[in-house]
């Protein structure tokens, strides 16, 4: 079973929280929108913690420095999410902030076109954005929707445990 973790970067702005989500890259998604969108997020190289990849997969894929996280020790513990292939994402999440059209991911190889033999480089993420909890939970992929929940109802616990 394949593994992965990911980190969930979050902003309050006044009564409302954003999440930032990445459109992944590829000639396979380029007219898709709904659903696909995920959390920056990789699969875990051998020996490695699920936070150390989760942070390593942040920076690959956001461009970020690794300063500009926050200490693993602040981070939201968000759990785990199943896909139906069966693969096991890890995730937690932290209050950030960024300018998503700065942000630049990896890039990965591919034949394109298909069968022609032809290398052509993509990025991983092709485009990031800041959304609300309703634009998020339309664009995110299914399976880390309760990723999304489960911290909407972590910062709402919060803020009532602070009134």
């Amino acid at each position: 079973m394949q593994r992965s973790a990911g980190l969930l970067l979050y902003r309050v702005r006044g009564a409302s929280v954003e999440v930032l989500l990445g459109h992944p890259g590829g000639p396979y998604y380029r007219n898709r929108d709904e659903g696909i969108w995920s959390i920056p997020k990789g699969l875990l190289d051998e020996d490695e913690s699920e936070q150390s990849a989760a942070a390593r997969e942040f920076v690959e894929e956001t461009g970020l420095s690794a300063e500009q996280i926050a200490s693993p020790e602040d981070w939201i513990d968000l759990g785990d999410v199943r896909y139906k292939s069966g693969k096991r994402l890890r995730a937690w999440a932290f209050a950030g902030d960024c300018d998503p059209a700065e942000l630049h991911s990896n890039t990965f190889e591919i034949d394109w076109p298909p069968r022609s033999g032809k290398r052509q480089s993509f990025p991983e993420i092709d485009r990031f954005e800041l959304l609300e909890p309703t634009a998020a939970a339309a664009k995110i992929h299914p399976a880390q929707l309760p990723l999304l929940e489960r911290l909407l109802a972590q910062l709402l616990e919060s803020e009532e445990d602070s009134d």
